[in-house]
């Protein structure tokens, strides 16, 4: 590129994303005099779903604004909790984030997951189509002009996920209220009406059971109950929301 120089940085949470050499500070960047302040914090490497307020000379701007020679940019990233306007907060998750996916289902949050790779486009278009925010580690598909919303997960571990998610939408929670296989609704279930789905020893141990009003599975106090528990006291702890 042969046009205006500019001087840039990125919040310290946003440095994960650049170049090593544009970690420390403000630094200069030579731009094409034509494209916009968005395509330009793309092609540093940051997502735009992670870009919060972009200031020019200390006065904020949109992505929209073609920066001038000599302008300082500030990029900063989202602001926590993130609002999300337009539309009931709901998810869709990448086929990478199945444990997440799980957890926040388990929390009572609407998630989407495929347990197959659908593939980026049908990604978007689903993003689009029902307006969920997607969730992935995959900076090019978060790229895609098509989708509604979406957010980067930082972390590969499914705690640190469920924390980074949690804290940034501050979702409502409402555990033990949706399947975990399909994130349909659950409801309570008689014995004697679930009864050709249990196993003998399941029969005779159990008395209390929940239906998923979509998939018809079968739930009930288990040998991994006190783990799942766990997950959802240290949730609702640190969150809030009401036990169910």
């Amino acid at each position: 590129m042969n046009g205006p120089e500019i001087y840039i940085g990125v919040s310290p949470e946003l440095r994960l994303f650049v170049p090593s050499e544009r970690r420390h500070g403000r630094t200069a960047l030579v731009t094409d005099g034509s494209s916009t302040l968005g395509h330009v914090i793309e092609s540093l490497g940051v997502p735009l779903t992670e870009a919060g307020r972009v200031l020019v000379d200390g006065r904020q701007v949109p992505v929209s604004h073609i920066p001038r020679a000599g302008e300082t940019v500030e990029v900063h990233s989202v602001e926590r909790p993130q609002e999300v306007p337009g539309a009931p907060l709901r998810f869709l998750l990448d086929v990478h984030l199945g444990t997440l996916a799980r957890r926040l289902r388990l929390l009572g949050v609407d998630t989407a997951y495929e347990n197959e790779d659908i593939g980026d486009p049908a990604l978007a278009a689903r993003s689009a189509k029902e307006q969920r925010v997607l969730l992935s580690r995959d900076r090019g598909l978060l790229r895609r002009r098509e989708i509604w919303a979406g957010a980067y997960i930082y972390s590969d571990r499914p705690d640190d996920q469920l924390r980074d998610v949690l804290e940034r939408f501050a979702p409502v929670l409402a555990p033990w209220t949706r399947c975990t296989a399909c994130n349909g609704r659950l409801t309570d279930a008689d014995k004697d009406s679930v009864q050709d789905q249990l196993q003998q020893g399941t029969q005779r141990s159990y008395d209390v059971f929940a239906q998923c009003t979509a998939c018809e599975r079968v739930y009930w106090r288990g040998a991994h109950h006190a783990r799942l528990e766990a997950i959802v006291a240290e949730a609702l702890r640190e969150f809030g929301g009401a036990p169910a």
